[in-house]
């Protein structure tokens, strides 16, 4: 998951949104900006100052407990609750305080919601609720059967247009629900509690395919959960609210790496790291690593000051090439050659920055070095020694001690006999490419 570059206008826009529910609202939220608190204003303050943007093509996650006013600040967002005070901006256009025909135009053109039990017409087919919007529209029976079919075949349904909601699964009747908000076409998606009704199994096929379906179609999402594991596995952002406020917003990394307050911090407590925590997060600086116009006795220098028994290697652009080990570089010295290229390895094991912890164990295990870490390009970027994959998932056995690789390195005192009777490699400039 990547968060869409900030300088793009914001889908979502709200400023010190407030909504306080009983007599006198008004009256409430003065009291609470004059710094009252929540228990101390008549009525219920479900919203307390909260401010947001979701920028385009991002899924924004707004989570918290019961009664935090998550669910009260997605109703806003669709016009369900009008906002006490503050403003709320839907692609810059204000949808606080305007007519209610303009209301349910945007309502209508702009955002869709999917509910968290489904809210299916009954007595309508699949294909007839996943069209039902459009036929609010006024577009043709013909139209709208095509569009049903195309959505639902998106969300692994195709066959079942013409049954009931009452032959599906939850799981099921829960896709459809998503096609219904697809067949509308808007920019924004509101998903309230989507998955909580489902079965554990059900609800991580549905988070897999929400978020399969977002890399192709690029949709605003604004998504409320209860589910903190839920909240990390699909946003790019989270709001984290408590008692009405929103406490802190950020990437699943830095909720989880640097809490805002002591709330969030017991909050996180018990996320399941290895499906949050990237490869990216816990990579160390590479070493030992030589550009490949490196000689042997070069690599054997850099092995030696690592305490490592082999040496990754370069391309002038950093591309991960493979890796030389100490018993081949020693070879390489005693008959006198002075390049490394014909003893590079395929590299046992890389991953990619983005990959998460929960990928990493068996390829961390399968490989004898700390686990490579290339970008998109195929660049170095980083290692990930065994001992820093189990310290990232927080203390306990294991957690600390030293790497054990299957590959034993050279005595240093035979590394420094060897290169005490070796004439040294020529010399690596920088504008070789360096050693690394």
């Amino acid at each position: 998951m990547s968060t869409p570059p900030a300088t793009a206008s914001p889908a979502i826009e709200a400023k010190n949104l407030f909504k306080v529910f009983g007599r006198n609202p008004k009256a409430a939220v003065e009291r609470l900006r004059a710094g009252a608190a929540r228990t101390d204003v008549a009525g219920t303050a479900a919203v307390i100052d909260a401010g947001f943007t979701v920028q385009q093509g991002e899924i924004f996650v707004i989570m918290g407990l019961s009664g935090s006013g998550k669910s009260t600040i997605i109703r806003m967002l669709n016009g369900l609750h009008d906002a006490t005070a503050g403003s709320i901006a839907i692609g810059g256009e204000p949808i606080t305080g305007i007519p209610a025909g303009r209301l349910r135009e945007i309502r209508r053109d702009r955002v869709s919601m999917v509910f968290q039990h489904f809210a299916l017409l009954p007595h309508r087919t699949v294909a007839d609720n996943v069209a039902y919007s459009l036929e609010l529209r006024g577009v043709g029976r013909g139209e709208r059967r095509a569009k049903a079919e195309e959505v639902l075949a998106m969300v692994g349904l195709e066959g079942w247009e013409d049954k009931l909601p009452s032959a599906l699964s939850g799981g099921m009747q829960q896709r459809v629900g998503i096609a219904r908000a697809l067949a509308a076409d808007t920019e924004i998606l509101l998903m309230d509690e989507a998955f909580s009704a489902l079965d554990p199994l059900i609800r991580r096929e549905m988070q897999e395919q929400l978020l399969s379906l977002q890399h192709k179609l690029k949709k605003t999402i604004v998504f409320i959960t209860h589910d903190l594991n839920e909240a990390m596995f699909l946003g790019d952002r989270i709001a984290v609210m408590r008692d009405g406020r929103i406490v802190q917003i950020g990437t699943p990394e830095d909720i989880l790496t640097d809490p805002a307050n002591d709330y969030v911090e017991q909050f996180v407590q018990d996320v399941d790291r290895a499906r949050v925590l990237t490869a990216a997060n816990v990579m160390e600086r590479p070493r030992p690593v030589v550009h490949i116009a490196a000689g042997p006795r070069t690599a054997l220098r850099q092995m030696r000051d690592a305490y490592m028994s082999a040496v990754y290697v370069t391309d002038r652009d950093g591309r991960l090439l493979g890796v030389v080990s100490d018993r081949e570089a020693v070879k390489l010295v005693r008959k006198g050659e002075n390049s490394i290229a014909s003893v590079i390895s395929r590299v046992p094991q890389s991953v990619n920055e983005d990959e998460i912890l929960m990928n990493l164990f068996v390829p961390s295990v399968e490989s004898p070095l700390p686990l490579a870490v290339v970008d998109a390009e195929g660049r170095l970027t980083g290692v990930i020694p065994r001992v820093t994959l189990l310290a990232a998932l927080g203390p306990g056995p294991g957690a600390t001690g030293e790497i054990s690789l299957p590959l034993h390195p050279l005595p240093a005192n035979e590394i420094d006999a060897v290169l005490a009777q070796a004439p040294l490699d020529r010399a690596v400039s920088a504008e070789d490419g360096g050693i690394r």
